[in-house]
């Protein structure tokens, strides 16, 4: 039996044959079309899906108990018309809704009833809105209690609905970005009460309890002493492009959005995302997915828990105990989740063999975009990653993934510490000749442990990273990355410009690092290139044959076990010159970031 071809269309039926010429409507109808031949496959299964946005009622879920998976050394393709080919076809799934019944207010903004939906993300037009906000933080003499704020202004109690304010804590630990829910706002003329919701409030001051005693001070820091940022309220919808979600309608809630120039609100379409899966796979072997655009999924759970407690990459407090790190008698100490959760994403695969997600688009997602758990032979190549709430791609106690040529930028606009790509504690994982650009923190975290060992990360190309917090890099990697440098971490021929915050490293090996070869890398405009004195200190790291324009701390005398040889100091003011002009530095410039590509 040769290839079987199936046919999605917007415009076909789903009682229809899946023929060219009586497509099926949806891809729960093709799925089901492929879960009846699978078993016996002696050609590739093929599902070809005509251009249109396919609105998805529930996730497309994918198990191999069911036939979903390919059989007999053959493979299922779900794949966009014309893949490949100038003539491709724009081919969406979205998780959204969209927004009908609106009203026009005097101030010029909109409002429409949205029932039980409370979106943190909106699409107009195709364009993310963003959430209205102040960015001034709570005004007046403000004072944290054991319950939430005083402050001795009034003007908070003039806020509408402040069930669904949400306050944000940039850098409550600089590496970290937490929000709290607000539950109340009560006072008078003369002082306003404003109480955080519970137990997240209290599990806030126990996570984000520190000490730090660096340039000789006594240690006092308090990261929750007051918000800096406040979003989700109608009062702070002053700017174009900002929506907010009030909860007072006893009906529902009600969405507000102050249009931009140019928008018709009503015959433009306002996209709110409903879904928090968009795909998921379970088991599954022998599928690819290539050329869809994965769209407007949503993510609950900071409303659910009253707030997102980040601690670091995609990990969260959510249950547990917290756990005291002492960093030294002269640095200080914070406090960890003995728990953490991860974030999760939008499209993710769990315990997955051979799938391939290739030419896709992820964006205007709610979680993570995409999330690979404990599987083997994963390729993640060519798609792109942009406006997503967390991280770009996650990888988590896989083995052999190939994460290649992608695209990743604009990520963790929400949660602002997610990565752009995070591989936590994987064997034989590939992070190769990827571009990230514009990502809030790290551009590529490596996480080690037990379980690491040969991780290669190789000619990416990570240009302005850490845009909104502090303490980390354009490559991270942390703990022990194998046994021996054969099997630990490679980390070569990569260039990372323009690491933004303060207290920044371009290649930051970090928090017991070890067996890690940083060989023939490029690192210009970062606060230092790297940093060879962490807690706990780095072990069996070699620094050899790179380029940067300034001489790290240290670099005579590194740790016992650390080598520094061979690197070069280009002139910092003429870098980017100097380096096309060196035939070493001028090879890595040309191999970085995606194949293909003229730049």
């Amino acid at each position: 039996m040769p290839e079987i071809r199936f046919f999605v269309s917007t415009k076909g039926r789903d009682d229809w044959d899946g023929s060219t010429d009586r497509p099926f409507a949806t891809p729960k109808a093709a799925q089901k079309a492929v879960r009846a031949v699978t078993a016996g496959m002696t050609g590739d299964v093929i599902v070809t899906f005509s251009a249109g946005v396919h609105h998805l009622a529930e996730p497309l879920v994918f198990d191999d108990a069911l036939g979903d998976s390919g059989s007999n050394g053959f493979r299922v393709i779900y794949q966009a018309e014309g893949y490949g080919t100038p003539e491709q076809a724009k081919v969406e799934l979205s998780g959204g809704r969209e927004i009908t019944g609106w009203t026009e207010g005097d101030d010029g903004v909109w409002t429409a009833p949205i029932g039980d939906l409370a979106p943190r993300r909106l699409t107009v037009d195709g364009r993310p809105a963003a959430r209205a906000a102040r960015a001034e933080g709570l005004p007046g003499n403000v004072t944290k209690t054991a319950t939430g704020y005083v402050t001795d202004s009034a003007e908070p109690q003039s806020w509408p609905d402040p069930s669904g304010l949400e306050f944000v804590y940039p850098g409550v630990y600089p590496w970290s970005e937490a929000r709290l829910a607000v539950t109340a706002i009560t006072g008078d003329a003369g002082s306003t009460t404003i109480t955080l919701a519970q137990p997240a409030f209290d599990h806030a001051k126990s996570l984000y309890d520190s000490k730090w005693y660096g340039a000789g001070g006594d240690g006092t820091w308090d990261g929750l002493a007051a918000p800096s940022v406040l979003e989700n309220n109608v009062a702070f919808l002053t700017g174009p492009g900002t929506f907010a979600v009030s909860r007072t309608d006893r009906d529902g809630h009600v969405l507000h959005y102050r249009p931009r120039p140019g928008e018709e609100v009503g015959k433009s379409g306002v996209i709110a995302p409903v879904l928090e899966t968009l795909i998921s796979g379970r088991h599954v072997h022998d599928i690819v997915l290539r050329g869809f655009t994965f769209a407007d999924a949503a993510w609950s759970g900071p409303t659910r828990t009253g707030g997102y407690l980040h601690y670091h990459g995609n990990a969260r407090y959510e249950r547990g105990e917290f756990q005291k790190i002492d960093l030294g008698a002269d640095v200080g100490y914070v406090h960890v989740p003995a728990e953490p959760v991860q974030l999760p994403a939008n499209v993710d695969l769990t315990s997955a063999c051979r799938v391939t997600l290739e030419g896709n688009h992820f964006t205007r997602l709610g979680a993570g975009a995409l999330l690979i758990e404990a599987g083997t032979d994963i390729d993640i190549r060519a798609n792109v990653f942009d406006e997503i709430s967390g991280s770009g791609i996650a990888v988590h106690s896989a083995t052999r993934v190939s994460i290649e040529d992608n695209l990743v930028h604009h990520v963790g606009t929400e949660y602002r510490g997610s990565p752009a790509v995070l591989v936590v504690e994987s064997e034989e994982t590939t992070v190769a000749h990827n571009e990230i650009h514009d990502v809030p923190h790290n551009g590529i975290v490596i996480t080690g442990g037990e379980k690491a060992k040969a991780t290669q990360v190789i000619s990416n190309l990570v240009e302005r990273s850490m845009g909104k917090l502090m303490d980390g890099g354009g490559i991270y990697l942390s703990a022990p990355q194998g046994s021996s440098f054969a099997s630990g971490a490679l980390v070569r021929g990569n260039v990372i410009r323009d690491v933004l915050t303060s207290y920044n490293f371009g290649l930051y090996a970090d928090y017991g690092a070890a067996w890690i070869t940083v060989l023939g890398n490029i690192v210009c405009r970062a606060d230092t290139p790297i940093v060879l004195q962490v807690g706990p200190p780095m072990e069996n790291v070699a620094f050899v044959g790179n380029f940067w324009d300034v001489r790290p701390d240290g670099y005579e005398t590194p740790p016992e076990t650390v080598i520094a040889a061979g690197n070069t100091v280009l002139p910092k003011e003429s870098f980017d010159e100097a380096g096309r002009a060196h035939p070493a530095a001028a090879d890595i410039l040309a191999r970085a970031g995606r194949r293909g590509l003229e730049r």
